[in-house]
């Protein structure tokens, strides 16, 4: 909890997601507005609940801090409760008192973990909702109500982030594992009943009449369809060069003893009775990475690292008491043997953590957004409301608690080319933009988004952050003749409008 709090505010560097799911949950929570993000049947949404039920305190204890730093703020308890999790799981399926504390220290003080665990992914709430059902899964006393709220706790997790669905076969073998041999037929109806509650999203899909595509709306199917096989992918984790193979080489940079020693341990885990389901869980985990076109996103790690930590401690235990057995070890000298196991473990995979282990705990990259968030709560724009002003995800929600009316007042940069009611609003293009904060996404974006090239182009500096992390730019030149006109691909969508001009009320 300590080593997640440290530092949180300046690393690492922000997510174009976490600030999705800020203004995502802050949508949810107030009703003041939508989010930047409105398209189409995105996650689903509980995991924005859940951020959205946590992030008011950290908003009330320091209104001052940004957006961003009160959303990993608000991840804190989140990671304290998964820590809680995985020592009941270590130790229900088998570990001791020592090797399951062990797995708690491994999580804490992994640099990947930390890195990823701080920001805001609704992977982490899937993940301490997972965890939850293998503790129930695995609960000595079989209840039956156990096993109902182990389907009803993996319905919860798939529906914070639905991509935790691939570890179902690991939950469905531990709830066999878990059972009795007696009743198990009435465990797994029991758990099928309470993961029943998954239902409920698709009905609420099928009941708006947004199940399946047609027409001018949203849809849940279309929606699966576009993620599973029309998604662009991220190349093969073999191949050098591809995101894939980037992504994966990021994390064993950052903690290469716990992502190569806890596959080894996962697929040893598989030949070892009793922890056969958290073998299963990492063989699927790492199968989702290598499979070749795939798109592999950056927060998926915060889904492996829990499972890599428990399977790296429980077999290593398990090979400790294997020896102790063989050789006759007893008393004194037994507990000797396991101290310094854990040692010679914690030693190895400490060795060459500490340069990353520095940087996550001392790094600052974050000083451009934090002074960008000053900058919109200052003096620089005098009415707010009315002005117009273009910015990236992270920077959308600060803007939108600055003043900034939400919608088409501060417009997320995508949208300047791609969203038909935001073109709508601009009959003269780019002229109709008051102010711009250039984040580094926005310039790598430019060059696919003609109407944000056209605002950089015309844009006179009045604010630099971070040595020209951030810029904020007065757009120049709009009194000039003539009118952008929308683009092609938002024209094609214009008839699904309604009062499009309505979205933006001001001349």
């Amino acid at each position: 909890m300590v080593l997640r709090a440290w530092n949180l505010a300046g690393h690492p560097f922000p997510n174009d997601d976490e600030g999705t799911y800020l203004a995502q949950a802050w949508a949810v929570r107030t009703g003041l507005g939508l989010s930047h993000y409105t398209y189409w049947y995105d996650h689903p949404p509980l995991g924005w609940m859940q951020l959205g039920a946590l992030s008011w305190l950290p908003e009330l204890m320091a209104p001052e801090r940004t957006a961003l730093v009160q959303g990993r703020t608000a991840m804190l308890p989140v990671a304290a409760v998964t820590s809680v999790l995985l020592y009941l799981v270590a130790r229900r399926l088998g570990a001791g008192v020592v090797a399951a504390a062990t797995v708690v220290g491994l999580n804490a003080v992994s640099p990947l973990a930390i890195a990823l665990q701080r920001q805001v992914y609704l992977d982490s709430f899937a993940v301490m909702w997972f965890l939850a059902s293998l503790a129930l899964a695995l609960s000595p006393k079989r209840n039956l109500w156990a096993h109902c709220a182990c389907g009803v706790s993996f319905a919860v997790a798939v529906l914070s982030k639905e991509t935790i669905a691939v570890l179902l076969p690991a939950l469905v073998w531990a709830l066999w594992q878990g059972s009795d041999r007696r009743t198990r037929g009435f465990s797994l109806a029991a758990f099928t009943a309470g993961a029943a509650v998954l239902l409920g999203y698709p009905l609420y899909s099928l009941l708006k009449g947004e199940l399946f595509p047609g027409g001018c709306h949203s849809a849940l199917v279309g929606a699966l369809v576009w993620q599973i096989g029309s998604r662009g992918g991220s190349g093969s984790v073999f191949q050098p060069g591809t995101v894939a193979n980037t992504l994966v080489m990021q994390w064993l940079r950052a903690d290469p003893g716990l992502v190569i020693g806890g596959i080894v341990a996962g697929f040893a885990a598989l030949a070892l009775r009793g922890v056969r389901p958290l073998g299963t869980a990492v063989a699927f985990l790492v199968l989702v990475v290598c499979r070749p076109g795939g798109y592999l996103p950056k927060m998926y790690a915060v889904q492996v690292v829990p499972f890599l930590a428990l399977a790296l401690v429980l077999v290593v235990e398990r090979a400790v008491r294997a020896g102790r057995a063989r050789y006759g070890v007893q008393g004194p000298v037994r507990r000797t043997v396991a101290a310094v196991a854990v040692a010679l473990m914690a030693a190895v995979l400490a060795f060459g953590r500490w340069p990353q282990f520095r940087e996550v705990q001392r790094a600052d990259l974050n000083a451009g957004y934090r002074a960008a968030g000053e900058w919109l709560n200052g003096p620089a724009v005098p009415d707010k409301r009315r002005a117009r002003l273009v910015t990236d995800d992270v920077l959308w929600l600060d803007a939108v608690r600055a003043g900034f009316t939400p919608g088409a007042g501060v417009i997320w940069h995508y949208k300047l080319d791609k969203d038909p009611a935001i073109v709508a609003s601009m009959p003269h293009g780019w002229r109709d933009i008051d102010f711009v904060l250039v984040t580094p996404t926005m310039r790598e974006a430019q060059a696919e988004l003609p109407t944000l090239k056209a605002l950089l182009r015309h844009g006179e500096p009045v604010g630099d952050f971070a040595y020209g992390q951030i810029q904020a730019l007065r757009v120049t030149g709009r009194s000039a003749e003539g009118a952008a006109g929308a683009p092609s691909v938002a024209r094609s969508l214009l008839p699904c409008l309604r009062e499009a001009d309505d979205i933006w009320p001001y001349e």
